[in-house]
């Protein structure tokens, strides 16, 4: 299996100010709008079929699988088969003070990927010798800004290939 961990803020849009409904971007950058980057991803993605996305994001904590999944476009969200926080079998507050990183190498442990990449903002903690499988987003741009598309077309290449 290959797999794709996901973060939503500083990727698919800027950061969120407010996870109500509807969730509600900062004013950081006028005139973006909640998955604007998702069409990027899609497009990105496109060649490799059988790479699965689990979502490391926060919205699964606040909005619950089902909810934070259904606002990915149906391309994306067809890929997803779940997500590094489960509510039936993890403590919300205890989960939510572990790094992002070790949140997805949790993840790692349990599902045992062939191949797997993480997309994120957030870069703090993770080790030397995991880097590689981390492809760090700009914040508020994400996959908006170029050097960041470009970074994941080739890391995706890299990690991958058929």
């Amino acid at each position: 299996m290959k797999i794709l961990y996901l973060d939503y803020d500083n990727v698919l849009h800027g950061e969120v100010r407010r996870y109500r409904e509807p969730p509600i971007l900062r004013l950081e950058t006028p005139g973006q709008l909640l998955f604007q980057n998702a069409p990027i991803l899609e497009a990105l993605l496109e060649p490799y079929a059988d790479v699965k996305i689990v979502l490391s994001t926060s919205w699964v904590r606040v909005f619950g699988f089902d909810r934070a999944r259904a606002y990915l476009p149906p391309a994306l969200s067809q890929k997803v088969i779940g997500a590094t926080f489960h509510r039936r079998h993890m403590w919300k507050e205890e989960f939510s003070q572990l790094a992002r990183c070790a949140q997805i190498f949790a993840d790692v442990e349990r599902r045992r990927p062939k191949a797997w990449l993480a997309i994120d903002d957030e870069v703090d903690g993770w080790p030397a010798h995991a880097i590689s499988h981390l492809v760090p987003m700009p914040p508020v741009l994400g996959l908006g800004c170029p050097t960041a598309t470009s970074a994941l077309k080739l890391r995706l290449e890299t990690a991958f290939k058929q």
